[in-house]
């Protein structure tokens, strides 16, 4: 429990925020695994279609600091090779 009104306050700020960046890393985790599955299956165009919505919903969570920036890259990086790889089959 919040002993004062301003740690009250922060801790519905932290509420509503912690919410928003549970969706925001969601979807983003939703979207990775549509490029994924795509590019498993062999549907090529599919996967680089999903590929670039996923590219920016990383590059956005990492701009947020929903993810670190780095893990936001090394994902864009493996899926990108997951899609290459399928291409060469």
């Amino acid at each position: 429990m919040p002993n004062s009104a301003s740690a009250a306050k922060r801790l519905r700020q932290n509420k509503v925020r912690q919410a928003a960046n549970k969706a925001i890393k969601s979807a983003m985790r939703t979207q990775v695994k549509k490029v994924v599955t795509a590019a498993t299956a062999g549907d090529i165009e599919a996967a680089e279609k999903e590929f670039r919505v996923a590219a920016k919903s990383l590059d956005r969570a990492g701009a947020k600091k929903i993810i670190h920036p780095n893990t936001a890259g090394r994902t864009k990086s493996r899926l990108s090779h997951m899609i290459k790889k399928a291409k060469a089959k």
